[in-house]
Parts: structure tokens; C-alpha cells; sequence
């Protein structure tokens, strides 16, 4: 078979229905997200929010990174009627999308400059009700088919995540230069009921349970068992909650920390940088619809280019190579907002460091999403899928929320070349993993 026909086969995995679904699913993960993020960064500095504060704002973030915690929860717990309608992952998904968009109404409804406090309490609620979407839709796309498509699957889930975040960042910055911040909110928690339409129309997943874990829970059960006064709560908590990890280790053995360590440091430097990312552009002078043009429209197709690509390069060479890729190109690209922080103003030039940024960023977000759905087991999936976002984001959301200090004590060129220099770990230990591997197969 000769090279055309492999790459033709790769591209051909996109036609796949299920593959497609994802977009629409992606799309309600990611409306939320620029919203209780940089969204919400570039109102609050447009409304005269110092920057300070604007930076410990983004610790709402954190909640994205805890989710691990009721993750089991979500794995496991039935919903009263809607579960037996619906199932376990779709009713769960319903429940959240109503959250989110009663949350973007009372966002809305609150004065930025006398209810600060409010507006936070109802982004964590909405960060909550996102996370715990994310959760549900991470199983489904891990459950709905074979390993070999999640990288396409990925690839299509970042496809639907960009246009909601083009529609989250783009069309609120063009509401709010049209109208108003708190219309653009209101706007938003409207387009949630795409997710609603979506989440009613897919079929639910098959939910499978290898002999392994069968294996770990009966252990555990075991000793729980014998040690509680609570009997069935003991083994319901054993199953749910410590059998997932259990079962991990016991199937990665040591490189299980090494794995562990690679996935909390991968997405740092993207998330450190995400946080200044627009008031930076306000700072530089550009006016809300250049940023919208330039940062939201035009990157995204970039992003979607590197997200269609790095899906290919997944089915084409594998995980581990793409993914050492994705690091270096990530904390490359950091580099080039260095520069465009000492340079003057200038469209062409942010249209070319966001163009590098974003498709960067794409290859490197779909093959470490088809790499983390890799590691899960089908019997606990969403359990074992958050973990791993949880771990992947909360180290960096932490170091996110000091990055409004940084820019106001070195300014912005320095605080990008930081962003860069945090990437450099991820680099180290997928090189490791790959030796690892190699060994290990040899």
C-alpha cells in the first residue's frame, strides 16, 4: 500500500458517525469554559478590574482540576427517573447543561463594578456544573468506540470545542462592542440548549468491564468489607472510588507516576499563558474587534487545522511521537509572544504569532487527549478520565492565578518567556515514557 492510500485511509476515520456526533458534544463542553476564563478576564479589565484581581479570578479554573473528587459519584450514582430514560451518561449530561445555563443567566444579571463577589460565586457554579459535564462527555467518547478512533474522536471534540469557543470569545466580544457584557451572557446561556438537543438525540454508550477490574474490585471488597460498619457503603465506596486507582497501578506499574507526572505538567504552559492571553491585547491597544477578528476567528481555523492533523498523526505513527511534538511546539510558540510583547503593535504580526499558537496548540491538545482516553480502563472511565483533566490542569490553574502578579511586577515579556520555560518538563518526561516503552517492548 502505498503512502497516499494510508494517508487516505487516516482522513477517512472523520466520516464515521460517531466521530462527527462529537463536534456537537464538544461544543457544549467548551461554550462554558472562555466564559467563567478569558472571557470573563477581558470584561472585568474592560469594566477596569485590576489585573490582580483579574488573576486570582481565574483560580474558578480550579474547580475544573477537582473534579476527580465526585467524579465516582457521576460514574456510579443513578439519577432518579432520568437514568432509567435516559441512562447514566446522558442524564447526567442534561442535569449539567441545565446548570450551566441558569448560571450564565444569573452572570448576567449581576453589576461588575458592585457584585463582584456574586459574579464569582456563580462562575464556580458554573465551572461545576462544566466540569461535571466534562466528566460524562470524556466517558461517552471513550465508551462510544475503539481505541484506534479516539484520536479522531479528540480531533472532532476539540473541532465543536473551538466553535463554541470562538462563539464564547468572538461573538461575546462582538455582543458586548454591540450591546452590552451582561447581553452577551444572556446570549450565551441561549446557545446552551444546543447541548440539551444533543444530549437528547445521541443513543447511549455500551459500558464494559474488563476481567482485571472485576479482579481489583473483589480484592478490595474484600478488605473493606471486613473492616466497615457500613457493609454495603464500604464496598459501594471501594468500587467507585479506590478500585479505579487500584487497577491503574496494577496495570502500569511504575511508569504509573511517571504517566502521572507527565500529564500534570503537559498543558502547563498553554494554561499558565491562557490567562493574560486578552488583557494583554487590550494592553497592547488593539480594540475588542480586532481581538475578535484576529485572536478568535482567525486562530481558530488554524486550531482546527492542528486538531484535524495531530487526530491523522495518532492513527498514522502512533501516540508517543505526536505527543513529543505537541510539547515542543507549545512552548515554542510562547516564545513568540515574547516578542510581540517588545515589538509595536502590529495586526499582521499578532494574526502570525496567534496563527503558530493556535496550531500548535491543536496538535498538541487532540493527541493528548487520544493519549489520556488510552490510559483508562472501560470499567471506569469517567472516574479514572478525571483524574486524569483533574491532574492535567490543577497544577497549572495554580500557577495561573500568580500570573497577573508576574505581569504586573516584570511585565509581559518576561511573564511569556516563564510560560515557555514551564513547558520544558513536559518534554523531559515524554522522552522518558518513550524510553520506557521501548524497553519495555524490547
Amino acid at each position: 500500500m502505498n503512502t497516499a492510500n494510508t494517508w487516505r485511509q487516516a482522513f477517512s476515520i472523520y466520516a464515521q458517525p460517531r466521530v462527527l456526533g462529537m463536534i456537537f458534544l464538544g461544543f457544549s463542553a467548551g461554550l462554558p469554559f472562555l466564559l467563567v476564563f478569558s472571557t470573563l478576564s477581558a470584561w472585568l479589565r474592560d469594566e477596569g478590574v485590576a489585573r490582580t484581581v483579574i488573576g486570582f479570578f481565574s483560580w474558578v479554573g480550579v474547580t475544573y482540576s477537582i473534579k476527580v473528587f465526585w467524579a465516582p459519584v457521576v460514574d456510579r450514582l443513578p439519577i432518579p427517573f432520568l437514568t432509567k430514560y435516559l441512562g447514566k451518561r446522558r442524564s447526567w449530561m442534561l442535569i449539567a447543561q441545565i446548570g450551566i445555563a441558569c448560571g450564565l443567566v444569573g452572570m448576567g444579571g449581576a453589576n461588575s463594578q458592585s457584585e463582584l463577589q456574586l459574579i464569582a460565586m456563580f462562575a464556580v457554579w458554573i465551572a461545576f456544573c462544566s466540569a461535571t459535564q466534562d466528566i460524562v462527555i470524556d466517558a461517552y467518547r471513550i465508551e462510544a468506540v475503539v481505541p484506534e478512533h479516539q484520536g479522531a474522536m479528540a480531533a472532532t471534540y476539540v473541532l465543536g470545542y473551538r466553535i463554541a469557543l470562538l462563539v464564547a470569545g468572538a461573538g461575546a466580544f462582538y455582543i458586548a462592542d454591540y450591546s452590552s457584557w451582561q447581553t452577551a451572557y444572556y446570549v450565551m446561556a441561549a446557545t446552551m440548549s444546543i447541548g440539551v438537543a444533543s444530549t437528547l438525540l445521541i443513543k447511549e454508550p455500551e459500558h464494559k468491564v474488563s476481567e482485571l477490574s472485576r479482579q481489583v474490585e473483589h480484592e478490595i471488597e474484600g478488605v473493606v468489607g471486613s473492616l466497615s460498619l457500613f457493609g454495603r457503603l464500604g464496598v459501594w465506596f471501594s468500587d467507585a472510588v479506590l478500585s479505579p486507582f487500584v487497577e491503574f497501578f496494577r496495570r502500569n506499574g511504575r511508569a504509573g507516576l511517571l504517566i502521572l507526572a507527565l500529564i500534570a505538567v503537559y498543558k502547563m504552559s498553554d494554561i499558565t499563558m491562557g490567562v493574560m492571553a486578552n488583557p494583554f491585547y487590550l494592553d497592547l491597544g488593539f480594540s475588542k474587534k480586532e481581538i475578535a477578528d484576529v485572536s478568535k476567528i482567525f486562530g481558530f481555523f488554524m486550531t482546527i487545522a492542528g486538531a484535524s492533523l495531530g487526530g491523522v498523526m495518532v492513527v498514522r505513527y502512533g501516540i508517543m511521537r505526536p505527543l513529543l511534538l505537541g510539547a515542543i511546539l507549545v512552548a515554542t510558540t510562547n516564545l513568540l509572544f515574547a516578542l510581540l510583547a517588545i515589538s509595536e503593535p502590529n495586526l499582521m504580526l499578532l494574526a502570525g504569532v496567534i496563527s503558530a499558537d493556535n496550531l500548535s496548540g491543536g496538535i498538541a491538545t487532540s493527541v493528548f487527549i487520544a493519549y489520556l482516553s488510552s490510559l483508562t480502563s472501560s470499567a471506569y472511565t469517567a472516574t479514572q478520565y478525571a483524574l486524569f483533566s483533574s491532574l492535567m490542569t490543577l497544577p497549572a490553574k495554580l500557577m495561573g492565578g500568580f500570573s497577573g502578579v508576574v505581569v504586573d511586577s516584570f511585565g509581559y515579556h518576561a511573564f511569556f518567556v516563564y510560560a515557555s520555560a514551564v513547558g520544558l518538563p513536559a518534554i523531559v518526561l515524554v522522552i522518558v515514557l518513550m524510553r520506557y516503552q521501548q524497553r519495555i517492548a524490547g
